[in-house]
């Protein structure tokens, strides 16, 4: 009974603590999910794991891991945010499916793998910043010498009172779309006494790209408060 009590004890308590090593990264730089909630996720997966091998069927490992893989995708969705034209949250979220990572390794009974992928987290997370600061501040014209840049301008008119949501659509929509946000702005337009707003884009892409920025455009003009919506390209 003691040996059986060892063997769960031992696996779940390594996997908590490489869990809360890997998050207290995360709850240094005050980010969402933190020490405990890292923590969590990887005694989960290991727990998941742990039952696959305790139970007699078709239960194995691999399958509860892909599972666990699945899963932890729309808990680390619940930590990406979208604030203006900038996404949050998105390390955070890859940090997370790491931490389960961990679990299903120490769960196996993998310690020493556990171990070092969570050394190569921390890793990551902590050397990597500089170098991606170092590419951050890189100039643009640098950074765009030799390449085909294409400009595009998109406009649409709607009214006041559903300007945030319209703005939210054309987030939305070009959240996968590979172009570049350069710009969001929207200006007051008073006509005949309506009070309207015009809402402008600039995205930035090396390949053109006309059928997203349409679909976009066609989107929004569907919209009963958008009385205007149109787009136009530029190579640079």
């Amino acid at each position: 009974m003691m040996h059986t009590a060892l063997n769960l004890l031992m696996p779940l308590m390594l996997a908590s603590a490489l869990g809360a090593l890997v998050g207290m990264e995360r709850q240094w730089r005050q980010r969402m999910a933190g020490l405990r909630t890292n923590a969590l996720v990887s005694l989960g997966a290991a727990s998941f794991t742990l039952m696959s091998m305790m139970v007699e069927g078709d239960a194995s490992p691999t399958r509860v891991a892909a599972q666990v893989v699945s899963g932890i995708g729309f808990l680390g969705a619940g930590v990406i945010m979208k604030e203006g034209a900038n996404i949050k949250g998105l390390n955070t979220a890859a940090t997370l499916w790491c931490s389960a990572a961990i679990g299903v390794m120490a769960g196996a009974g993998y310690f020493m793998a556990a171990v070092v992928v969570a050394s190569v987290i921390l890793a990551t997370n902590m050397l990597l910043r500089p170098l991606v600061r170092l590419i951050n501040r890189q100039p643009m014209d640098e950074a765009q010498q030799g390449e085909i840049w294409w400009q595009y301008l998109l406009e649409i008119t709607c009214r006041e009172q559903e300007e945030a949501h319209n703005r939210a659509l054309l987030l939305e929509g070009l959240a996968d779309s590979g172009l570049q946000l350069q710009k969001l702005e929207s200006e007051n337009l008073h006509d005949q006494d309506t009070l309207r707003v015009c809402v402008r884009a600039r995205l930035m892409a090396t390949e053109r790209n006309d059928p997203v920025v349409e679909k976009v455009i066609g989107r929004l003009s569907l919209e009963a408060s958008v009385t205007s919506a149109g787009w136009d390209v530029k190579e640079l």
